[in-house]
């Protein structure tokens, strides 16, 4: 199969990291694109590499970043709109969830194009509110399947019903996305163990720690995070701070926004961290932080879910709580007791890398798709 996998990245990752490498501004579209691969920014090239591994012929496409689309509709002559070449600095000031970025015409353009190069029998997007319906309906005369993969909030009724297949790590909204007419079946995410070979060798130099967001769909992170400043050394790391109020504690702990190998750094220099599903999530456990943190060796300590023994063994490979109060309770215990910390850390990784891994996952995926393409 030839399968093109579209992408979007955060809007502010993209500005850190052409701000850290401003050169890459004038480079080559190939170039550009194979160093923001090299940050493994979300699933980077998790799915492709693997899927080439397996006999496919997989390419990625990042369709919000600007200067590597206008690197791309340079080489092949293709115009891009006034807007699109006047955008890029507001366009990496765009909120980072809950905007649909396909309103942008030029990168709009760009991606049609280079999924009509690419010619693949299966078009694969990570983020569901890029294309709108007509665009696919378009697509989809160069397309053998049109699949989707959503882990966050559904966009409008109207960018679901163009997807031939979507698959989500969350086991509700399948019959959800089933009931709205739409093929749909449960995938998992992972861990791509390329990323401990990256780290190298990391000291456990940090207690307790949270790596994430903090956004309007994470509406009980703040009270839990505000109570663990209160109650436990807990170090906190993301984008969001700037939403919280002045006085929150939070911001006393905060170390800034860490992208990329940044935040697998973070967690693997963590003895313990933390882990909270976002609102939507309701009571399944599928985010990518339970197989990041597990995957790179710290304990995870998580929000407790119905389907979360699916994945791992309760009070052996990961630790659960159900309140801010027993939270606390748990991160003092295993603080106190590294040693016991450290049994669960190390069953966890091993659990992660046994089954949780994108090589498993691409070994899943396939027949997949076969079955949805024949």
């Amino acid at each position: 199969m030839k399968i093109t996998i579209v992408d979007t990245y955060y809007p502010a990752f993209l500005a850190a990291h052409y701000r850290a490498l401003p050169a890459n501004h004038a480079k080559p579209y190939d170039q550009q694109l194979r160093s923001l691969l090299d940050c493994v920014f979300g699933t980077s090239d998790f799915y492709s590499r693997h899927l080439n591994k397996l006999g496919c012929e997989a390419q990625d496409l990042v369709v919000n970043c600007v200067p590597l689309q206008q690197a791309w509709a340079k080489a092949h002559k293709l115009p891009l709109s006034n807007l699109a070449l006047k955008v890029p600095h507001r366009l990496f000031r765009l909120p980072v969830i809950g905007k649909f970025l396909a309103d942008l015409p030029g990168l709009m353009d760009v991606a049609i194009a280079q999924i009509k190069a690419g010619k693949p029998d299966v078009l694969y997007c990570q983020d569901l509110s890029f294309f709108p319906a007509e665009v696919l309906r378009e697509l989809k005369r160069h397309v053998g399947l049109i699949a989707g993969q959503i882990a966050c909030p559904l966009p409008p009724e109207s960018f679901l019903k163009g997807y031939d297949l979507i698959l989500t790590s969350f086991p509700h909204f399948v019959d959800r996305l089933r009931a709205l007419g739409v093929r749909s079946e449960y995938f998992r995410i992972g861990f791509d163990d390329r990323v401990l070979s990256l780290l190298g060798d990391v000291s456990k130099d940090m207690a307790f720690s949270f790596v994430g967001g903090i956004s309007r769909h994470h509406g009980g992170a703040i009270p839990l995070l505000e109570h663990l400043a209160a109650q436990a050394d807990i170090r906190v790391f993301g984008y969001g701070v700037d939403s919280l109020l002045p006085g929150s504690p939070i911001r006393q702990r905060h170390g800034g926004e860490v992208w990329g190998m940044d935040m697998y750094r973070a967690l693997a220099r963590s003895r313990v961290t933390l882990n909270r599903h976002i609102n939507v999530a309701e009571n399944n456990a599928n985010n990518m932080r339970l197989y990041e943190a597990t995957g790179v060796g710290a304990m995870l300590l998580t929000d407790r879910k119905d389907n979360l023994h699916e994945l791992f063994d309760i009070g052996r490979e990961v630790v659960t709580y159900s309140s801010k109060e027993e939270a606390a309770e748990l991160a003092r215990h295993y603080l106190d007791h590294p040693d016991e910390a450290a049994d669960i850390a190390k069953a966890g990784q091993a659990r992660t890398l046994r089954e949780h891994t994108y090589a498993q996952r691409m070994r899943e995926l396939v027949p997949i798709l076969k079955r949805h393409l024949g």
